[in-house]
């Protein structure tokens, strides 16, 4: 239900556009004119407003500018019965959403309205996106420990190349984080940057997610469809949990590799394609390679580079600064100033064993920050994590 402002000097009309509005069941408030209607659109609590545009002591285009002025945004939908093509162009001009003649036609005053709040709630949205784009930091390393210095190091070298890179690590250490460093370094920058979760994607469904397929390759193949390699050209492919991939699969990856091209599944049509591969595993692939689970041909040409993502016990002098960074990014999210957190908090947090690595610490950091008042304290440790 929306809150619309009518604003004309002639009581008639402000009665026939309330009764027309009230039977969308949106609420109306009246002005009879321009200067009283100006005064309430300054609480900013419309979604939009029907305006004459002949009025006494302020005319219609004078209130359109006045609110242009002082960035009021409520849709206006201006009308008037001196309809002129001048008037309207005037009225456009000066930022009406639409322009309505006299006398009005009930259909054309419910579609003018109806598209004018579809109009507002679409900017809404929009902001709204916009905000939380400008809330998304730059992909950042945290950390000033060796392992992290080194792994900054090598990801500056490698990233400006097309080298393949394996990078390993156990579950929440950063693998994506890597992976995202060395797509956003690389000269592949502008282009697509696609994730396959190997291990989230069942077997049988696991080439057509890669290679794709065409209309009629299985029975839920209704239309065709690109696969993620298709979706990557000229960007990069990110196969996280590789190890987790069929053999069958760990063959057509290899010969993408091999030969830079892919057929879809149910095709025999060869695509040719322009991808950086990177992959991550926190199996031991060498161990799998023994086993008979994984391609022993392509681990050697994934790991062209290889980059071991420590845990979060082994670079345990980096957890205040990681604190730190997640308290002002969870605090940000929630609208709140950052907590402060009490020395002898972060002290006991340093000697924890972070099995979960940092993906466990930043759920503990969002923990204290819900559940602590104004200071995380150490008790507050002690009870919560």
């Amino acid at each position: 239900m929306a809150k619309i402002l009518v604003i004309d000097d002639e009581q008639g009309i402000r009665r026939s556009l309330k009764e027309i509005i009230e039977f969308e069941e949106h609420t109306v408030d009246e002005a009879e004119n321009g200067k009283d209607g100006l005064d309430k659109l300054k609480s900013g609590l419309f979604d939009a407003v029907f305006c004459d545009i002949k009025m006494p002591k302020m005319d219609g285009i004078e209130v359109l500018e006045k609110c242009q002025e002082q960035q009021i945004a409520t849709p206006f939908i201006m009308i008037s019965g001196h309809a002129s093509i001048n008037n309207a162009v005037d009225a456009i001009k000066n930022g009406a959403f639409d322009f309505i003649e006299k006398p009005l036609e009930l259909n054309r005053v419910l579609v003018s309205l109806r598209n004018a709040l579809d109009k507002k709630d679409l900017e809404e949205e929009t902001q709204i996106l916009r905000n939380k784009v400008k809330r998304i930091p730059k992909t950042e390393m945290i950390g000033t420990s060796d392992a992290i210095t080194d792994i900054k190091d090598l990801i500056e070298k490698v990233a400006p190349t097309d080298a393949r890179v394996l990078i390993t690590g156990e579950n929440g250490t950063g693998k994506e984080l890597v992976a995202k460093l060395l797509h956003e370094q690389s000269d592949r920058a502008k282009k697509p940057f696609v994730e396959v979760n190997c291990a989230a994607i069942p077997s049988e469904l696991i080439e057509s997610e890669l290679f794709g397929h065409e209309k009629g390759a299985f029975t839920s193949a209704v239309k065709m469809k690109k696969g993620k390699f298709e979706q990557a050209e000229n960007g990069t492919l990110f196969l996280d949990e590789i190890g987790d991939m069929s053999l069958s699969a760990q063959a057509k990856v290899l010969r993408a590799l091999q030969e830079h091209k892919i057929s879809r599944v149910g095709s025999e049509k060869d695509i040719s394609v322009n991808v950086r591969i990177l992959a991550a595993t926190n199996k031991n692939l060498k161990k799998e390679i023994a086993e008979g689970n994984f391609r022993e041909d392509l681990y050697h040409r994934l790991s062209v580079i290889l980059i071991k993502v420590p845990s979060l016990n082994n670079r345990n002098s980096d957890i205040p600064l990681l604190i730190s960074h997640f308290n002002s990014l969870i605090s940000k999210d929630y609208g709140i100033n950052p907590k402060k957190i009490n020395e002898d908090a972060i002290a006991i947090l340093k000697e924890k064993d972070w099995s979960g690595n940092i993906r466990e610490l930043r759920n503990v950091v969002e923990r204290l920050i819900i559940l602590s008042d104004r200071e995380i304290s150490l008790s507050d440790v002690k009870k919560y994590v």
